[in-house]
């Protein structure tokens, strides 16, 4: 009941964002203030566009992979060919509506009660794919926040301190937008670990506690921003581009390894900088205590600096003395108030117990003693997630201390290795991988990752020993039964 309230209240979420933006373009436009209208409508309709074809390229990916998967020929006829045609139809329409984003809301709820309603030996299956699907949405999600609901923030935010007045559709807006982006960066964080069993699950008091440090860190910054851009408009965005440069030159810096190629990497590295604007996001395994102890000291100097020049050069004809102070002392209220719930997540809340009493601050993984040499791994009874990704640690072959943790994604075993050597197992399906294990990306525009994880649900569905993968290694393949997500 839980999962499913959740599920809904994001839904809710979504529609309200859109929602109110819409309405205040339509509110500015009927006021014949057509600058407004075209910077709000631009803001809502072009990272829409953007989500909604990469939510239509999966579609298309995932249902021409599973009708090849089927069994069928390569030409349909008669109804279950019209049945596929009307499947095509259906889906591009709902997404040209831009309504993709609600289509999987819908279905991970019909999955989740599927998991529930179905025969046991079927539950774990519908289980699963309702994971993958909210791992899809929450991706989804998370980039369109950033792209819509954290630019749309900070432009309400200047007007409503530009005219001086704040609007109730303006009010109803912003407010929507602030809490999008809240609650996605903690849904993502929630169904992260929740589609991995080598992480503890985040309780719902953690996810709620995590919406309010990020929604009132968040709340800081942008009423910042908005105080700063709505005197000095040229130095604000020379403000933003150079703490963007920054903030890229530090993840790069941080030595990310998440895309395959070098400039894709750097390419992600500057997509995460745009998401460093506005709060913290953790982009490596290992210890982040420091590194989010810096972000947050940059973050508060920044916020300070850019008030108190407001405070300084605002205009007294328009702004009274009381409600500057007024709006100053909101700016260091609120992000005291989110760093307060952040110390209360990490200290209370936090799945791996409190980390700041923890000598392993910042260690997501749990040390496993490594397997016996010539044994093979026993058999793993949960279902397998996606890729590994390996450390240059790992491409030396010493395993990885880096931070006092295991070596990220690193493939561990999860039941204790059989004290004698057996022969490998032969039976049941095999995955084969073109590419040695070791240089396999975690995460290559991650329909990669969910195409193979969807495949090898469908196989274990389908047979009563679970798959088997086998790399390409310059000897003998071999065999991986258990590798984990980077959703």
């Amino acid at each position: 009941l839980r999962d499913g309230c959740w599920v809904f209240c994001a839904l809710l979420v979504c529609f309200a964002d859109g929602a109110s933006d819409l309405w205040l373009a339509a509110h500015y436009y009927v006021r014949g203030q057509r600058w407004w209208f075209g910077l709000t409508l631009l803001f809502v309709l072009l990272p829409s566009l953007v989500v909604q074809m990469l939510s239509l390229r999966w579609f298309v990916y995932d249902f021409a992979a599973s009708t090849k998967d089927s069994g069928g020929g390569t030409k349909d006829s008669g109804p279950r060919g019209c049945c596929r045609l009307c499947v095509w139809l259906l889906q591009g329409l709902i997404h040209l509506l831009q309504l993709g984003q609600v289509w999987r809301y819908l279905r991970t709820l019909y999955l989740g009660l599927q998991s529930r309603w179905q025969a046991e030996h079927r539950r774990r299956h519908f289980y699963w794919r309702m994971m993958f699907e909210s791992a899809d949405i929450s991706m989804l999600r998370l980039l369109e926040a950033f792209l819509k609901s954290a630019p749309q923030l900070v432009l309400q935010l200047s007007i409503m301190v530009q005219q001086n007045t704040i609007e109730p559709l303006q009010g109803l807006s912003a407010s929507a937008s602030l809490v999008s982006l809240a609650w996605m960066i903690a849904s993502y964080q929630k169904v992260l670990r929740d589609s991995r069993e080598d992480k503890m699950p985040m309780s719902y008091k953690g996810a709620v506690v995590q919406i309010l440090w990020h929604l009132f860190t968040i709340a800081a910054r942008a009423i910042a921003f908005a105080l700063f851009a709505s005197v000095f408009q040229l130095y604000f965005g020379i403000f933003i581009v150079t703490h963007w440069c920054i903030m890229t030159f530090w993840i790069i810096q941080g030595e990310t390894d998440f895309c395959m190629s070098k400039w894709e990497e750097i390419i992600y590295n500057m997509v995460v900088g745009i998401i460093y604007i506005f709060c913290w996001f953790n982009v490596k395994e290992g210890r982040s205590r420091y590194r989010m102890c810096i972000y947050y000291i940059i973050t508060l100097s920044e916020n300070a600096a850019l008030t108190i020049l407001w405070f300084l050069y605002y205009d007294r004809q328009t702004t009274s003395d009381f409600n500057a102070l007024i709006l100053v002392c909101v700016v260091s209220s609120s992000f005291a108030l989110g760093i307060f719930f952040m110390f209360i997540y990490y200290c209370l809340l936090h799945p791996n117990g409190p980390i700041f009493s923890h000598r392993s601050v910042g260690c997501i993984f749990r040390q496993e003693p490594p397997p016996v040499p010539g044994s093979p791994v026993e058999a793993v009874t949960s279902p397998p997630r996606s890729l590994p990704r390996t450390t240059g640690g790992e491409r030396d072959g010493a395993p990885g201390e880096r931070d006092s943790c295991v070596p990220v994604f690193q493939v561990r075993p999860c039941a204790p290795p059989a004290p004698a050597a057996r022969a490998p197992r032969t039976e049941g399906p095999v995955i084969r991988i073109d590419l040695p294990r070791k240089k396999y990306p975690a995460w290559d525009a991650h329909f990669i990752d969910r195409r193979l994880r969807k495949t090898i649900l469908a196989l274990e569905y389908a047979s009563p020993t679970t798959p088997r993968l086998q790399y390409r290694t310059p000897g003998a393949p071999q065999e991986v039964l258990e590798y984990e997500t980077t959703v």
